[in-house]
C-alpha cells in the first residue's frame, strides 16, 4: 500500500511525486503516456515557476537542455508598444519555454531519483476514491489494483479523479478563445513577443533546438472560420504582430499546427475524503497568459506540504488540505480574472490606453508590468488606483478624464 497514488505524471503530477518522495512518503505515479512525449502547451515557465525549478535543483538541467532564457519582451498592446525586461524574482530574471518533451521527462526522472515509483503507459480503468484504490493496466499487461491513503488527480482538465470524486466546479467560464500552436525554424528571435489586438492575440517565444513557438488566439465563436483555412488564418494573424509575420514567412514551419477550441476556465474544489487535485485537474484558465505550468508547480508545493503534514499527523489532513485550497484560490483569483479580461480579445479601454501609453514612455514601469504578466508582481497592488495614478501621472489622468467626459456626451 502506498501513501499517495498520483494519476498523471506530467508537470503537476511529476513535481508533486518528487516533492512527496523527497519528504519520505511512498509514492506511485501513473500516466498513460510514455516519456519523453509531447503535449499541447503554452511552454512558458513564468518567473515564479523558474524560481521553483531553481529551488528544486532542476533549473540547471532545463538550461542544459538548450531551452534559452527569455529576459526581454516586446508587447504590442494595440494602443502602444511596450518594451521591457522581467524584474528579478527570488533570484531569477528570465522565463524559459522548454519543450514538454524535455520538461516532463526531466521532472519524471527527478521523481524517480527522489524515490517515487513512476509507471508509464499505464491506463487507469477505474478509480474508487472512498477506498483509495485505482485499477488499471500497463500496455499489454494484466489488470492490477493499487491502493493508497490518498489519491491525487494530476490528470488534466478532464480529470478522471475529479470525475470519480464529483469535485464541484466554481468561478466557471465557457471557453473564450481557440488557440493554435506550431514551431518554426530559421526565425531569429531573442526575446518574447506578444501582440494583443481586437479579436486576435499572438505570442512568440524561443524554445529548444533553435525553434520558435508561436501561439495564436481567436474568439471561440470564430472556430469554424479559423479551421476552414488553419494555415492561412494562422499566417494572417501573425502578420498583425508588427514585422513578426515577415520573419516567420522567411523561416520554415518545423512541425504540424495544433489547434484547440477546448479551453474552459474553472476552479474545482481540490480535495475531499481520500482524494486531492493538483494542476489543471483543480484549476484551469485560458492559455493567453501562459500560467499553467507555473500554477502547476505552485500547487505541487502547496499540496505536497499539506499532504506531508496531514499524513504525518501534525494536523488533520482535512485541515491541511483546506488550507491548501485557500492559499491556491487567494493566489489564483486575481490572475484568473486578469486572464479572462485578456481572453475577451476586446479593444483597450480608455484607462488601459492611458496605462499603456505611460508604460511605453517609462522603461522601469514597463518592467514592473511585465512582472504582472509573469505573475511575479501582485496584480491587485499594481492595478490599485493609487498605483495607476502614480504610473499614468496627473497629465495622463487629466487626458483620461477628458476622454471619459467626451464619451459621456
Amino acid at each position: 500500500m502506498y501513501d499517495v497514488i498520483i494519476v498523471g505524471a506530467r508537470a503537476a503530477g511529476a513535481a508533486t511525486a518528487m516533492l512527496l518522495a523527497r519528504d519520505g512518503l511512498r509514492v506511485l505515479a501513473v500516466d498513460r503516456a510514455e516519456f519523453p512525449s509531447d503535449t499541447l502547451s503554452t511552454h512558458q515557465v513564468q518567473l515564479p515557476g523558474v524560481a521553483k525549478l531553481a529551488r528544486w535543483g532542476l533549473l540547471d538541467k532545463v538550461v542544459a537542455s538548450g531551452a534559452p532564457p527569455t529576459r526581454e519582451v516586446r508587447f504590442d498592446t494595440g494602443a502602444a508598444v511596450v518594451n521591457g525586461r522581467f524584474p528579478p524574482f527570488e533570484g531569477v530574471d528570465a522565463l524559459y519555454s522548454p519543450r514538454r518533451t524535455i520538461l516532463d521527462a526531466l521532472l519524471v526522472d527527478a521523481a524517480r531519483a527522489a524515490g517515487a515509483e513512476v509507471r508509464e503507459r499505464f491506463q487507469v480503468e477505474e478509480i474508487a476514491v472512498a477506498d483509495g484504490r485505482i485499477t488499471g493496466r500497463a500496455k499489454g499487461g494484466r489488470m492490477v489494483a493499487e491502493r493508497a491513503r490518498l489519491i491525487v488527480g494530476a490528470d488534466g482538465k478532464h480529470s478522471l479523479v475529479a470525475r470519480a470524486a464529483a469535485a464541484p466546479a466554481y468561478h466557471e467560464r465557457s471557453p473564450q478563445t481557440v488557440a493554435s500552436y506550431t514551431y518554426w525554424a530559421g526565425v531569429p528571435l531573442d526575446r518574447g513577443e506578444i501582440y494583443a489586438g481586437e479579436r486576435r492575440a499572438v505570442g512568440a517565444w524561443p524554445t529548444n533546438d533553435g525553434l520558435v513557438m508561436t501561439y495564436v488566439a481567436w474568439p471561440a465563436e470564430e472556430f469554424g472560420a479559423f479551421r476552414a483555412d488553419v494555415e492561412g488564418n494562422l499566417l494572417a494573424t501573425l502578420d498583425l504582430a508588427g514585422e513578426l509575420g515577415e520573419r516567420i514567412r522567411s523561416g520554415e514551419r518545423a512541425e504540424r499546427i495544433r489547434t484547440i477550441p477546448d479551453l474552459p476556465a474553472r476552479f474545482r474544489r481540490p480535495f475531499g475524503p481520500g482524494w486531492a487535485l493538483v494542476g489543471d485537474a483543480g484549476l484551469v484558465l485560458d492559455p493567453i497568459t501562459g500560467q499553467g505550468i507555473g500554477h502547476a508547480f505552485r500547487d505541487a508545493e502547496l499540496l505536497s506540504a499539506a499532504v506531508v503534514e496531514g499524513l504525518g499527523g501534525g494536523r488533520p489532513l482535512e485541515t491541511t488540505l483546506a488550507e491548501y485550497t485557500r492559499k491556491r484560490d487567494e493566489d489564483s483569483l486575481p490572475m484568473y480574472e486578469f486572464t479572462a479580461q485578456l481572453a475577451a480579445l476586446a479593444p483597450p479601454k480608455p484607462q488601459e490606453r492611458a496605462l499603456f501609453a505611460a508604460l511605453a514612455a517609462k522603461p522601469a514601469e514597463a518592467d514592473r508590468f511585465l512582472g504582472v504578466i509573469a505573475g511575479s508582481v501582485p496584480i491587485p497592488s499594481y492595478l490599485a488606483p493609487a498605483n495607476l495614478f502614480r504610473v499614468i501621472g496627473p497629465r495622463g489622468m487629466a487626458k483620461l478624464a477628458l476622454s471619459r467626459l467626451r464619451a459621456a456626451r
